[in-house]
């Protein structure tokens, strides 16, 4: 009786460990899953092999995967905090001194936190100390290049020239320079026009070969067509220093207006040592 007794008592042992080894197994082939899973994911050297961040630019972010900015933005891999802001700041002067970027750049403070606002008529680009860039339109394209590249310890953004590195004032927007080649443009169809007068006229007084009259037209021909390309370029020129002015007038620049689409700033903002 005891005996049977005893094989009685050690069967529910033997089942509850036999359940509790399924069960570990489930675990452990669980974790093994994932482990796998998580090995799958892009790495940083194959990012890195794939992209090449000396000339990263917006069609190569266009092509990342969420994965791979994921494996780029690491924050044990890549600059943070204000000294990111302070180089995408350094690096946007840069790009709006080489007409690349058309932008105002200026700090400001949301969620608590200090950031770098970049906008334009048609958008803005919101920059967090983590790296983050939230926004919309042509200036968000413009401005994710320059976090990614400034978050690399290896590049080493480049200082703008002495006061071109913000968007000139309206009033300031002059007529792109051509006056002294306009100048010879007049010069040259003004003479030819003559010469073309002259020898058709000495062909009406002359009875010169017919040679001499079409010498004559094409003379006259060239020289219209000279005036044209002269006015046309005149027209626009002006044409496009107005549409200049126009972006400049609704992004802000030369007044205290700003877009109505631009972020609320937090209430207790004050102007930051670095503020432009």
């Amino acid at each position: 009786m005891h005996v049977c007794d005893r094989s009685s008592d050690k069967a529910p042992e033997s089942s509850e460990d036999a359940s509790g080894l399924v069960i570990a197994s489930e675990l452990t082939s669980t974790m093994d899953g994932s482990d796998e899973r998580d090995d799958t994911g892009p790495t940083l050297e194959e990012v890195e092999e794939r992209f090449d961040f000396e000339s990263f630019g917006p069609a190569d972010l266009a092509e990342m995967t969420p994965e791979e900015w994921d494996v780029a933005f690491d924050p044990d891999a890549w600059i943070t905090g204000h000294r990111l802001l302070e180089r995408v700041e350094t690096d946007l002067r840069r790009r709006i001194a080489e007409r690349d970027v058309f932008a105002v750049v200026e700090w400001t403070r949301s969620g608590g936190e200090e950031c770098l606002l970049a906008y334009s008529d048609e958008g803005y680009a919101l920059v967090r100390p983590n790296g983050s860039v939230e926004g919309f339109g042509t200036v968000l394209n413009d401005v994710k290049p320059s976090v990614a590249l400034c978050s690399m310890p290896e590049y080493e953004p480049e200082e703008a020239p002495p006061g071109l590195g913000e968007l000139p004032d309206p009033a300031e927007v002059e007529q792109a320079r051509g006056r002294l080649g306009n100048l010879m443009l007049q010069a040259i169809s003004f003479a030819m026009a003559v010469c073309g007068l002259i020898l058709l006229a000495a062909w009406l007084a002359y009875d010169l070969p017919l040679f001499a009259a079409v010498i004559a037209l094409g003379f006259l021909v060239v020289a219209a067509l000279l005036v044209f390309l002269v006015i046309n370029a005149r027209l626009s020129s002006r044409y496009r220093a107005e549409d200049y002015r126009e972006r400049l007038r609704a992004a802000g620049v030369g007044s205290d207006d700003r877009p109505s689409f631009l972020p609320d700033a937090d209430e207790s903002e004050e102007e930051s040592p670095g503020q432009a």
